[in-house]
């Protein structure tokens, strides 16, 4: 009798490879074009939810690579060399700050006319 996990997602290159040497057979194909940005976007969504539950520093520099992986590949996905992304964090960064000073906004008081 054969069993089978259903997983429908997005993996890295080598999971196929690595669930062969378990001794499994994986079953997959490759994404048509109009499939793969909104499949990195649900696997961003994963990728993050697994950080904010990540109890250890180990595991949340782990889920963080992971994150970088998913963005690298979703700028690529959409034209983006790495170096234009690290640009364009840089100049979002010197334009309007980063976020290494903690601030948070409580409110705006409003001046009167």
């Amino acid at each position: 009798m054969t069993s089978e996990r259903v997983y429908e997602k997005l993996v890295r290159d080598k999971i196929p490879e690595i669930i062969r040497k378990s001794g499994e057979e994986p079953v997959t194909r490759r994404l048509a074009d109009e499939e793969y940005l909104p499949a990195l976007h649900k696997k961003l969504q994963e990728e993050l939810d697994e950080y904010l539950k990540a109890e250890t520093p180990e595991e949340a520099l782990a889920e963080l690579g992971d994150l970088w992986e998913v963005l690298r590949a979703a700028a690529a996905a959409r034209g983006f060399t790495e170096e234009k992304l690290l640009q364009a964090a840089s100049a979002k960064r010197q334009a309007r700050g980063g976020f290494d000073g903690r601030v948070y906004l409580v409110k705006v008081l409003e001046s009167g006319s």
